[in-house]
């Protein structure tokens, strides 16, 4: 994967929350996964391309370990957009680790193929753009993901 070593950020531009989700829509169907979402009317200067790969990179994960149950998605303390899933959940012990390149835990070992780069090219297009991306899960009970778009030289509109 050379394009992971090269993360060039494009031009920022207005993005709608609401049209990172369309392209992932139909996957969510078809799974038959219950989603959960607030209206994503907020917009925010970022690059649409990275933020796209990030968000369907999330969605990916949720879909790849939730088999049954739903996916909430919803936007947090107004800049901060949360994907929660009902699936499998990460191991305390692997939380820590979940980041680092080529680290796939538990769950990508025993039920999943998983390369171990998702979470870690999530983490460091967050970097690029200036966003936070943090995780918090417990297993068996799911995960919940946190982009924080927050960041002092931006601010949201509605």
């Amino acid at each position: 994967m050379f394009w992971a070593k090269v993360i060039k950020i494009n031009k920022a531009r207005m993005i709608f929350l609401r049209d990172l989700l369309k392209i992932q829509s139909y996957e969510l169907f078809r799974n038959k996964i219950q989603v959960v979402y607030q209206p994503l009317e907020k917009q925010f200067l970022s690059d649409p391309n990275w933020l796209q790969v990030l968000v369907e990179q999330i969605l990916s994960n949720s879909l790849k370990y939730t088999k049954t149950g739903k996916i909430s998605i919803f936007l947090e303390d107004g800049h901060t957009l949360v994907i929660e899933d009902t699936g499998a959940g990460i191991r305390e012990e692997d939380l820590p680790k979940i980041f680092e390149k080529g680290y796939t835990g538990l769950n990508g070992r025993l039920h999943e193929k998983s390369t171990g780069l998702g979470l870690f090219l999530s983490k460091k297009i967050c970097s690029r753009l200036g966003h936070r991306l943090h995780i918090e899960s417990e297993l068996g009970s799911g995960t919940k993901v946190y982009i924080d778009f927050k960041r002092p030289d931006f601010q949201l509109f509605d």
